[in-house]
């Protein structure tokens, strides 16, 4: 069984699931954007939670027109907001979190990925 972490993907195939060039993979490592896991050969292999970044990655890029500078601010913010979230599930007790879970779900946030915090609340 694998989890988010475990390396399992080359680049070629993160790629064509994320729809850039390979290249295009290797400038936003080059970037400190992306950190895939190296085989003793040297061959880049990426986890899910890489491919999952990279897919927010090329939204913010594309959908978005975030210049690599400010997707590393974005990335940086949103990493941060998950330790956050993390330090909150380790200090609130079972009723807390309940509350704050529900306030999460009755707020309507543009920009924040509430079903990411409310796993974090719940792990």
């Amino acid at each position: 069984m694998k989890d988010e972490h475990t390396p399992v993907y080359m680049i070629s195939v993160v790629a064509k699931l994320v729809g850039v060039h390979p290249q295009t993979l290797r400038f936003y490592e080059n970037e400190g954007l992306l950190k895939p896991s190296r085989t003793e050969g040297k061959t880049r292999l990426y986890s899910e939670a890489d491919l999952k970044r990279a897919r927010r990655i090329v939204s913010l890029t594309r959908d978005r027109g975030v210049n690599v500078a400010g997707v590393e601010l974005i990335l940086n913010m949103e990493d941060e907001l998950d330790r956050l979230f993390e330090l909150l599930a380790q200090m609130l007790d079972d009723a807390l979190k309940e509350s704050l879970i529900e306030r999460l779900e009755e707020e309507h946030f543009k920009e924040i990925n509430v079903e990411r915090l409310i796993r974090l609340l719940t792990e």
